[in-house]
């Protein structure tokens, strides 16, 4: 079946790589800390970033604190966001998805790089748009995936999920969804030719 919609991941999807192994490695530089120390510190408690528990102040308070570290909040807001390293051929294959295809986010996200990406070039061509930050729940729970098809008006069966996480396109498709597991946009590209999405152009090469 053609998919009268496509549902995307960000992290992974729209960036190069994880955003969060990315904090982490940052972090590590920044303060000449052992990179598995970090991380340890960071899983630990970066889920209640994820579901809105804990503002990225009050993270930053609970995560200097564990590393032994002191810096002012602005040079962790500073660095989290420059974390972020967009796949800018995946935005390029974004604005080529044609007019008729309702496009939705589904995204495990953070408070700040929610408004960050909110106010980012391409971010208007998602019709529907789930960040966990601001729900209280995230993938692969069902309830974010069935809030974010009720915002795209569309039924499961005809949505492609797009996640580069195994477990959240597992997730996807025992509820019904297309689905696809990305590694690169031109695969990607090529899954959207063969189920019926033809792009005007294609994505630049990575």
């Amino acid at each position: 079946m053609k998919p009268r919609g496509i549902l995307f991941d960000w992290g992974g999807v729209f960036t190069v790589g994880t955003f969060d192994g990315r904090v982490v490695r940052n972090t590590a530089r920044r303060f000449g800390l052992d990179e598995a120390e970090v991380a340890r510190a960071y899983f630990a408690e970066v889920e209640r970033l994820e579901l809105g528990e804990w503002s990225l102040p009050r993270f930053w308070d609970y995560f200097a604190s564990a590393l032994g570290v002191e810096a002012p909040y602005a040079d962790f807001e500073a660095l989290f966001l420059s974390s972020v390293a967009p796949r800018s051929e995946m935005y390029q294959l974004l604005a080529a998805i044609p007019a008729e295809v309702t496009v939705g986010l589904l995204s495990n996200n953070y408070p700040v790089i929610s408004d960050y990406l909110r106010a980012g070039e391409g971010f208007d061509r998602f019709d529907a748009v789930f960040f966990s930050n601001e729900e209280g729940v995230k993938k692969p729970d069902p309830r974010a995936f069935e809030i974010a098809l009720e915002r795209m008006g569309l039924p499961a069966e005809e949505v492609l999920f797009v996640d580069d996480h195994e477990g959240n396109v597992a997730a996807a498709q025992s509820l019904g969804l297309q689905t696809h597991h990305f590694s690169e946009t031109g695969p990607f590209a090529a899954e959207l030719a063969r189920r019926g999405i033809n792009l005007p152009s294609g994505p630049a090469a990575p």
